[in-house]
């Protein structure tokens, strides 16, 4: 039995089951996570895990194992796809980090079913030392943050210990700014403006969204809802006569909080599998 891939479970993981937090963590469907488990992929502090929906605790470890058939539902394409087959192109490069533009389609580091075609795989090819950066080093190296496999964008790369850690830092402290261009459905009122409905994880472990209520009037105490503090900024730049294309600066970082949020505000993401209108 072999272990690829390590995750310690963090304060913000613990509102998750186990299929949420390996979906999360490695790109993939609940269907598939829970397949994993079933097929007797995953250990959680060296134990197999009753069932999928257990619930993790902070400190938990979450352990891959090694697959010898992958579960995921990749298209034949998608598989067959070589680093070769992807335009990496570096924005930005110094000797502390480097900024790449990621294309769409391209996983940041290998899932459960061992890929190659990453962009961690292709770092270690051509930065080498990157190789002993980072907080796990072994699944993410040089890894500050990171991209869904469909979206593209800029990615910045630690090559040292000493630049990884102020560059955490950075993010941590929101002093980064994280600017999105995303196509939705439909048209939104104004031109301009910022969504702060608060986020939280609904029963089927989808995030919810919905608006703020009243917190101090007598007459909502019941009305009262969980949620994390949430605030997306968005602009207009161009509208279709189906569609709006939105620039989108989030000023949080909850768990698909820009799909959340478009979603609550009834413009959904274009492509978006997950949070759509039924």
């Amino acid at each position: 039995m072999k272990i690829i891939n390590r995750f310690d479970v963090l304060e913000q993981d613990t509102n998750g089951r186990l299929d949420i937090f390996l979906s999360e963590k490695l790109s993939i469907s609940r269907s598939q996570a829970k397949k994993m488990v079933d097929q007797d992929h995953v250990l959680v502090n060296e134990k197999k895990p009753k069932k999928a929906g257990d619930k993790l605790h902070v400190g938990d470890k979450v352990g891959i194992i090694e697959l010898t058939n992958s579960p995921t539902d990749q298209s034949a394409g998608e598989k067959d796809k070589e680093l070769g087959d992807y335009d990496i192109d570096v924005v930005e490069e110094t000797a502390d980090y480097i900024v790449i533009n990621k294309p769409a389609g391209l996983l940041v580091h290998p899932t459960e079913a061992n890929e190659v075609a990453t962009l961690t795989n292709w770092l270690l090819e051509k930065y080498p030392e990157v190789r002993t950066v980072g907080d796990n080093p072994d699944q993410r190296p040089g890894i500050v943050h990171r991209l869904d496999r469909e979206a593209s964008g800029l990615l910045v790369v630690a090559r040292t210990q000493e630049s990884f850690k102020h560059l955490k830092k950075q993010f941590k402290d929101r002093t980064v700014g994280k600017i999105y261009s995303i196509l939705v459905y439909g048209h939104v009122e104004k031109k301009h403006g910022k969504i702060d409905f608060e986020i939280d994880r609904g029963k089927d472990g989808r995030m919810v969204s919905r608006p703020k209520t009243d917190k101090l009037r007598l007459r909502n105490v019941l009305k009262i809802q969980g949620g994390k503090e949430a605030l997306t900024e968005y602009w207009v730049e161009e509208e279709f006569t189906r569609f709006s294309l939105l620039k989108v600066k989030i000023h949080t970082g909850r768990t698909h909080q820009i799909r959340v949020h478009m979603l609550a505000l009834g413009v959904p993401v274009v492509g978006d599998p997950l949070y759509k209108n039924k």
